[in-house]
């Protein structure tokens, strides 16, 4: 029932484009991808017998979740950092990242999706992102965010309710950041198809290793399962 999606789930660059003028350690940093979310997906993706569709390239390269077009697609500047790469791209070269990588991911998406419906398949697709657990002077106190906008939230509320009832959990609803009209994979796969979606954003400080990958994918497994046999969803 489960479809996992992973937007910036890797960190690689096409060779030709040099690492972006970037050095190594700044592509292993959050502005390149969500850190441990690789490996939660995987996890989360035998526990609950659910395809993965892993998007392996930095956001960098193209930012898979930001409709072409927008400011943050091919970003110029992340988090302070300049990205030599992408400043003065030109329409031709920008149009190659959007062939080879953001159109086939969600070519990908949409495909299954067409196959599920036509086997007759309920999905609810589910979206994970993780975030630094310190951005600029803020520390952000949830180890969880759930994230959720229009169209069918009832599973993603749901989500929410079982994930703060676990005890211990700080638990964001739409912390730290707001499902807004930058995202588009959720938007563009669920809402106008009225799929139940629920967006999840994870501090990865709970991810880094495959202690929190395992302990973190059988707390998300739960809720997601809770949330599915809600008699609201």
């Amino acid at each position: 029932m489960f479809l996992l999606l992973g937007d910036h789930a890797g960190n690689l660059v096409p060779e030709r484009l040099d690492n972006l003028g970037l050095a190594a350690q700044e592509l292993s940093r959050h502005i390149a991808l969500d850190i441990g979310v690789s490996r939660l997906g995987q996890r989360l993706s035998a526990i609950l017998d659910a395809p993965f569709v892993e998007q392996r390239y930095s956001r960098l390269v193209i930012d898979c979740n930001r409709q072409v077009g927008h400011g943050g697609s091919i970003a110029q500047v992340c988090d302070g950092t300049a990205i030599p790469g992408n400043i003065g791209l030109s329409l031709r070269s920008a149009q190659e990242r959007i062939d080879a990588i953001f159109l086939p991911y969600h070519a990908a998406i949409a495909g299954l999706l067409a196959e599920r419906n036509a086997a007759g398949r309920a999905t609810i697709l589910v979206s994970l992102h993780s975030f630094t657990p310190r951005l600029g002077e803020i520390d952000r106190p949830w180890e969880i965010g759930v994230l959720h906008s229009e169209g069918n939230t009832r599973f993603a509320q749901a989500v929410l309710a079982s994930l703060q009832s676990i005890e211990g959990l700080t638990i964001g609803d739409n912390e730290p950041y707001r499902m807004d009209e930058t995202d588009f994979t959720v938007p563009s796969h669920a809402f106008a198809a009225k799929i139940p979606y629920v967006e999840l954003e994870i501090r990865q400080n709970e991810i880094f290793d495959e202690r929190g990958w395992e302990r973190i994918a059988r707390i998300l497994a739960q809720a997601m399962e809770e949330a599915k046999a809600s008699p609201d969803v």
